[in-house]
């Protein structure tokens, strides 16, 4: 099960009800939510009198699922070295390298059946090995599908996409499977009663209730991070099992909570059916997930930052890094330019830039609306293809260093008592202790005050103002001029463009204090 810690913005959806085809001659299986004696099991208007009969018409097609992984460990180091005892470890003096050791590990979560020969759908993370940011750290040996009835099958993986945590596995027999369908998640309302059935801490045939409490929450910042949420019982296990409307349809797939404890709070969060059924059929047919790139790193526009650019209204999502020889940099979009539409659509904290770029088609040129330097303008570009899991981890990654010892600042009243910051000339020989070009221009933060706004916002000694309000800044009376102007301007922030030692430059805004 993943944890979720804090809600920031998300994205994606596509397709509509859907009826998987089994290769079993037609007309020899019916799907175990198909031709649901509902008037019986749930009645129209009202809360149900019983979920019994919906759960057992259901149940046959939940299955719990669990893998055998050969996962990496790193050696202790010898609490020995360097003293007589070190040989009983096998290195004397401790001075040779630790060599990794495999071990076994198991995983257990949830899953369904789609079709009736043999296709069940869970979440990626439930049948992927654990890694880390050097990659993969094991790899799994064996999957194995366990039906209701305790009868285990082992199974395939067919295709499993981590973007939107999605995996598809194969298991056979000599008889078709009960299997249950997608339905349509756009139609799902706040309050509509949903059932959750799983394998919660290994304790399979585990059924839940609770009503749908949001549609298409943002819980990430990802593509796929748009979720249904639901007050339904979801813990450890649950992820990949199914959450189902009152007409036996899957709506969801259980995938994520919001923990801080990390048990059960009554908030949890499913991949919508509309996002996954169509990932599953290419997945089926062991197809690549065709998804739109543009090549940004984004950001939504807080309060702050609209004010500090005097937008009309919080809208839009601000451009932080745009990749070389991307299909944005090709279109002369450049970091700062708030995005507000595209193809059409406009940016909002339920329909964001990547939700929406995720879902054109490469290769299709679209419209992009931004303002730059508060000046609206349109940019046509063709969206790119998203890049496989192996291209983005050929990509250079940063390795930010130690902080670099500064000189003290100069303060400046206006900077100290407005924004909480004192600053120094960027000098060549600070840059160059900084890993920055001798040719930077900007000024060096050294000394922020941990009460002011910049503070709370995470910008640090050691940090490059580069520009404010879209201004460069070449040195502390630079930053003082504009920061005045601002606030002499009404503006109750300062838009600053910033670079961290090895990362590269982002946007950021600076709320003045009152005092």
């Amino acid at each position: 099960m993943r944890y979720a810690y804090g809600l920031t913005s998300a994205l994606l959806v596509g397709g509509a009800a859907i009826s998987l085809v089994t290769g079993f001659p037609a007309g020899a299986q019916v799907a175990q939510n198909e031709g649901l004696q509902m008037e019986r099991a749930v009645p129209r208007a009202g809360a149900p009198e019983s979920f019994a009969d919906l759960t057992a018409q259901l149940q046959p097609a939940v299955v719990n699922i669990s893998t055998r992984q050969r996962v990496e460990v790193q050696r202790s180091a010898n609490p020995f070295a360097g003293t007589p005892f070190a040989d009983l470890f096998g290195q004397r003096g401790g001075a040779q390298p630790q060599e990794p050791i495999t071990r076994e590990a198991q995983s257990l979560g949830s899953g369904f059946i789609v079709s009736a020969d043999g296709y069940v759908v869970t979440n990626n993370h439930v049948i992927s090995p654990p890694s880390d940011s050097n990659g993969p750290r094991g790899t799994v040996e064996e999957i194995t599908v366990t039906m209701p009835d305790g009868t285990e099958y082992p199974a395939k993986l067919i295709g499993n996409d981590a973007a939107s945590d999605l995996a598809v596995l194969k298991i056979n027999r000599g008889e078709p499977f009960p299997f249950v369908k997608f339905g349509d998640s756009a139609q799902a309302r706040v309050g509509d009663w949903v059932i959750a059935i799983g394998n919660p801490f290994g304790l399979g045939g585990t059924v839940t209730s609770g009503i749908v409490s949001a549609v298409y929450r943002n819980a990430g910042g990802g593509a796929y991070d748009r979720y249904l949420q639901t007050d339904a019982s979801i813990n450890r296990g649950n992820s990949g099992g199914p959450l189902f409307d009152m007409q036996g349809n899957v709506i969801g797939i259980n995938n994520a909570i919001f923990s801080p404890s990390g048990g059960n709070v009554g908030i949890g969060f499913a991949i919508p059916a509309d996002v996954a059924a169509p990932i599953v059929e290419q997945l089926k047919s062991g197809k690549r997930i065709e998804r739109g790139y543009l090549g940004v790193s984004i950001q939504p526009v807080s309060a702050d930052m609209a004010n500090a650019l005097g937008l009309p209204r919080n809208r839009g999502e601000i451009v932080q890094v745009v990749r070389d020889d991307s299909p944005a940099a090709a279109a002369g979009i450049e970091p700062g330019d708030v995005v507000t539409k595209v193809n059409n659509k406009e940016i909002t904290s339920d329909q964001t830039l990547s939700f929406l770029v995720a879902n054109i088609a490469p290769g299709t040129r679209i419209p992009v609306e931004l303002y730059r330097e508060g000046t609206r303008r349109t940019v046509t570009l063709t969206v790119g293809q998203f890049p496989t899991e192996e291209e983005l981890a050929e990509e250079p990654a940063f390795d930010p260093d130690a902080e670099t010892p500064m000189p003290e600042g100069q303060s400046s009243g206006m900077l100290e008592e407005s924004l909480g910051l004192q600053v120094i000339p960027l000098t060549q020989q600070i840059a160059g202790q900084l890993g920055l070009p001798g040719t930077t221009q900007g000024v060096v933060v050294a000394a922020v005050d941990p009460n002011s706004d910049a503070g709370t916002k995470g910008l640090r000694r050691g940090d490059v103002i580069l520009s404010a309000n879209y201004k460069s800044v070449t040195s502390p009376a630079d930053l003082e001029r504009l920061a005045k102007e601002a606030k002499d301007s009404g503006r109750e922030a300062l838009f600053l463009r910033f670079q961290r030692r090895g990362n590269p430059p982002v946007y950021t805004s600076i709320r003045f204090a009152r005092r």
